[in-house]
């Protein structure tokens, strides 16, 4: 039987970041990582849109307008300490119409509210900026920024090993139970103890959560992001990001245009419900997952306020022309012929019981464990802060 002091259960960077941490306060513990995939950072860690978020959008005072504010910071620093590659491009939220004015003015006035650089920019300033992008007015967020989320992750996983943790791949977490002691792990590789568990599982927290005993009164329900590569276009189509004003009965941001660290850009994504937690093609279908998905009164609750917004999102999954409508609205020079399929997201969306879709940073605690139930964007630019919370939490507790 395998133990460790600490345990990580999920080898997205959230899980790699609280490793990290953990390691690094403990330096003389045994610190064990582990990952069901053969690799890590192979699911919402590497399938996103590579944004390093400033935090214009989250509620002040929230989790996620604290953590989004310095994870960026860290997120920099990280980068500089160890040679890894990014771009402070900026962002501009551009308003298309102007019932869209008001709405941009209250951004502007809540990224205020965060301590967040912003500025007004008006339709002329906008289009010198921005030749190819049409706008009546813009919000300038010059703290915004690109990066390859799955390298940071993979570097924050060769550090913990250089430092003395594990990563062990391959190991599925099936069960588990707290004793007096700590924790005691089912896995596809034998059982495991440890002191202490941090359940960092994104799609399957909730799962995660019920295997340990806990009664979460939420599920996690599953959005597929569809994204597009721009093809037939100059490197300089944008050089900032491009992004629409949010529409505030849609609780997503948009399709929005994105440059990519490698070169090129993309467009997405939308956001339409996977039938499969881990399903990044249409026809990707698990009967369970749908089971469950459909079988929580929240889902129906949540489809019923929303059912505007998801029979326009589905729809221009289905229709490519009807995608391209979005993008046309700030990009009216993209054509069908400039949009080729990009690889698809996931992400995990903790929805209560009477429909109400959970915006903020989740965690449930019990005795021996955390479990990070909610952790959607912008999770990855908020990583190493929340890591350090998760790590004042495990570590405080005793």
């Amino acid at each position: 039987m395998k133990t460790a002091d600490l345990v990580i259960i999920g080898g997205g960077i959230v899980g790699l970041a609280t490793a990290l941490e953990l390691q690094r306060r403990q330096p003389k513990a045994r610190v064990l990582l582990l990952e069901k995939e053969p690799a890590v950072a192979l699911h919402q860690t590497g399938r996103n849109s590579g944004v390093i978020h400033a935090g214009v959008y989250y509620a002040p005072g929230s989790l996620k307008a604290r953590f989004c504010r310095d994870g960026a910071a860290a997120t920099r620093a990280f980068c500089d300490a160890h040679g890894l590659p990014y771009e402070d491009c900026g962002k501009l939220i551009v308003a298309t119409d102007p019932a869209e004015l008001p709405r941009m003015e209250a951004l502007f006035q809540r990224a205020t509210a965060n301590g967040i650089p912003i500025e007004s920019i008006s339709a002329t300033e906008a289009r010198r900026w921005e030749p190819n992008i049409a706008a009546i007015g813009a919000l300038w967020s010059p703290a915004t920024g690109i990066v390859d989320y799955a390298v940071v992750a993979r570097k924050m996983a060769e550090i913990f090993i250089a430092q003395g943790g594990t990563v062990e791949t391959g190991t599925c977490v099936i069960a588990g139970r707290e004793s007096a002691q700590g924790i005691r792990l089912t896995t596809s590789s034998g059982p495991i103890t440890a002191g202490k568990a941090v359940f960092c599982a994104g799609l399957h927290a909730d799962r995660m959560a019920k295997a340990m005993g806990l009664a979460p009164d939420f599920r996690i329900i599953p959005f597929r992001g569809e994204y597009f590569r721009i093809l037939n276009q100059p490197a300089d189509l944008v050089r900032r990001l491009i992004y629409p004003v949010p529409d505030p009965e849609r609780p997503f941001l948009g399709v929005h245009l994105t440059r990519k660290m490698g070169g090129g850009f993309t467009v997405g994504p939308n956001a339409v419900l996977a039938m499969k937690r881990e399903g990044y093609a249409r026809s990707d279908l698990s009967p369970g997952d749908l089971a469950a998905t459909l079988g929580w009164p929240g889902f129906w609750r949540m489809l019923v306020r929303n059912a505007g917004p998801a029979v326009g999102e589905l729809a221009a999954s289905v229709s490519t022309r009807l995608y391209l409508k979005k993008v046309q609205r700030y990009a009216p020079q993209l054509t069908r012929a400039d949009l080729a399929p990009y690889r698809a997201g996931v992400r995990a969306q903790a929805v209560a019981r009477d429909g109400r879709l959970i915006d903020d940073f989740l965690f449930l605690e019990s005795r021996h464990a955390l479990h990070v139930c909610n952790a959607p964007s912008p999770a990855a630019t908020a990583a190493i802060p929340i890591a350090s919370h998760i790590a004042d939490r495990l570590l405080g507790a005793g």
